[in-house]
């Protein structure tokens, strides 16, 4: 009974008792026990050996049985006892041979209580990784590199992987879960045969309430998608969602018209509501602007000769009213002012006021997909993963600090480039822009593409959007790259204590290097790093834009839904026109409403 009772005291014992005890045990020469919580992806993992290290001393290498490890489990459990304590574990060992399983991280908690957590994200391979044989982890990482080679998908566009789907090293591939995911997401919804579960996006409308029949099946009652649904052609819902929308970066303060876009105070007086002149507005910040240049004479997809497509370049002026509504008050559809080119008004027939906003957020919608979504939160993510594989070593902090951020957007980006992008694919299905056209607004974006905008609250100034009201992309983005900027400084401070071992950090520099060729080598992106504070701004960067950045701008498409005519993906003429604008060229304006080609209403095209 005596001892009985001993057992059930010693298991309530707290954790600080339990390890005075261990400790007691070993000084009376008991061994010490470390707990070991090894995550995988649930595949079959082979004999394997491991090495604990501190800073100071080391364990044996422990020899870890299939047997022990048990059956097929995402996380396995196990002990590992030593003679001596060995502190802090600053790192964990791995070794084996004719073994291919894959690491998700390993968490070491050590007699005195204390847990140390290990990422790895990683396969390992077949090459045996020696603990003191820096020859051969050179090997592994120069087997890396040759999986992880660079190349230029097509003209215009950032460097990605040298692989198609099939091709991928196994490092970049989804795990089960995420792929599971994927498909559910992806596949089925845009990768069917003929795409019929949304046969109805790709049918003509001729009236409004024909979107009725497209909405027919879904139940929005009580939703924020039935207010837009309800009030997207209301002027505040239309320059709300230019704020607060999927695509929240276009809009900008204007504080000088441009000649290209000659709106006159007698233009808009009527919609101006604090009785000052549109210079007076313009100069005390309430009038922003919208402007599509980059799709000037982009060349629209051509289908059918009987079924022209028309690709738009709009200019859209905006006015923060007394309410503190951004609201439209001007729209160009063109980049050349004229007889041809008429700007509209919002005491304009009602119908044309619409279809002008309509052409607007249809260039939005392509814009948004392929440069704001696509381009600058995907592809670019590509980018920092590439040169992340291949130029810092799976034990490096900063490769450890990335790498829960940008995993897995190889495998995305090359899904989306064989069945989103490609000649056939979904893209290409729902849009305005040909194949060729895709290429010219890729290679516009990336001439003007910069470092600076990927710095959250760099791009909010040059934008001069410090201001706006309802800005809630910025408010909530603010405290999102604070926090984030925070957490990374306190990594970056702990292992480099000065600017000089920044600047000594070969990997860091190489990686910052590699980044820019990803870039095609481009001059707007920095090719080495010199502070502890440029070094954090870089990771925060990298990280902003492949975890919050790519959440709004794919996520807010939920409420954003193309098929009410709210951000349609393609128009094309028919027999109604625009009563101002009927010699309007195809790629400089629309003579018309027309067929409507829409999308999921979900997280999009890309994930």
């Amino acid at each position: 009974m005596a001892t009985k009772r001993a057992h059930l005291l010693e298991a309530a014992m707290p954790t600080a008792k339990l390890a005075r005890r261990e400790i007691a045990d070993h000084h009376a020469g008991k061994t010490l026990t470390y707990k070991l919580l090894l995550s995988t992806n649930g595949e079959e993992i082979k004999d394997f050996y491991l090495t604990l290290e501190s800073k100071s001393q080391s364990s044996d290498k422990i020899l870890v049985k299939k047997p022990y490890l048990g059956g097929f489990r995402k996380e396995i459990s196990f002990d590992i006892c030593v003679e001596k304590d060995l502190g802090d574990i600053v790192q964990v060992k791995l070794e084996m041979d004719n073994s291919q399983w894959f690491c998700g991280h390993i968490r070491v908690k050590s007699p005195s209580g204390k847990c140390f957590e290990f990422p790895c994200y990683r396969w390992m391979t077949l090459i045996r990784l020696k603990s003191k044989d820096k020859k051969n982890w050179n090997l592994d990482r120069k087997y890396s590199g040759l999986m992880k080679r660079w190349i230029q998908w097509h003209r215009g566009f950032p460097q990605s992987i040298d692989a198609k789907l099939d091709e991928l090293p196994l490092d970049v591939r989804f795990d089960e879960e995420k792929d599971s995911n994927f498909t559910g997401d992806f596949r089925r919804a845009f990768v069917s045969s003929s795409l019929d579960s949304f046969k109805g996006y790709f049918e003509s409308w001729k009236e409004i309430a024909d979107f009725e029949k497209i909405f027919g099946n879904y139940n929005l009652k009580n939703t924020l998608l039935e207010n837009v649904i309800q009030d997207w052609n209301t002027d505040y819902m239309f320059g709300y969602q230019f704020l607060n929308g999927c695509n929240p970066v276009m809009i900008r303060k204007c504080k000088e018209l441009p000649d290209k876009f000659p709106v006159t105070h007698e233009m808009v007086e009527g919609c101006l509501q604090r009785g000052l002149t549109l210079q007076e507005e313009l100069k005390a910040g309430n009038i922003y602007i919208v402007d599509y240049e980059i799709l000037e004479g982009v060349p629209a997809k051509k289908t059918h000769p009987d079924t022209p497509y028309y690709l738009t370049a709009p200019i859209c002026l905006l006015y923060n009213n007394r309410l503190n509504q951004i609201v439209p008050i001007a729209i160009q559809l063109s980049q050349h002012s004229g007889e041809t080119s008429p700007i509209f008004l919002p005491n304009d027939d009602e119908h044309d006021w619409m279809l002008a906003k309509m052409w607007v957020k249809s260039s939005d919608f392509n814009i948004h997909q392929l440069v704001t979504h696509l381009l600058k939160t995907h592809l670019i993510s590509e980018v920092f993963e590439m040169a992340m594989y291949r130029q810092l070593s799976a034990v490096h902090p900063v490769y450890k600090l990335l790498i829960p951020h940008v995993r897995f957007t190889i495998a995305i980006n090359a899904e989306g480039r064989e069945r989103l992008i490609n000649e056939d694919g979904v893209f290409s299905k729902i849009s305005s822009v040909s194949g060729p056209g895709i290429e010219e607004v890729m290679k516009r974006a990336m001439e003007t593409f910069t470092y600076k905008s990927l710095c959250f609250p760099e791009a909010i100034k040059a934008r001069g959007m410090e201001d706006a009201p309802k800005y809630h992309y910025r408010d909530d983005g603010m405290k999102v790259w604070e926090a984030i900027n925070c957490f990374v400084s306190d990594v970056v401070n702990i292992y480099y204590d000065s600017d000089e071992t920044v600047q000594k950090d070969v990997e860091i520099q190489k990686f910052v290097k590699d980044v820019s060729f990803g870039m095609n080598d481009s001059d707007n992106f920095p090719k080495s790093l010199k502070t502890q504070v440029e070094l954090a701004e870089y990771l925060t960067a990298v990280i902003f834009t492949a975890s919050a950045q790519h959440s709004a701008l794919n996520f807010g498409q939920v409420s954003a839904p193309p098929e009410c005519g709210n951000r349609p993906s393609a128009l094309t003429s028919v027999t109604q026109s625009f009563h101002h604008a009927q010699a309007a060229s195809p790629t400089e304006g629309p003579s018309g409403p027309g067929i409507y080609h829409g999308q999921s209403a979900g997280p999009g095209l890309f994930q």
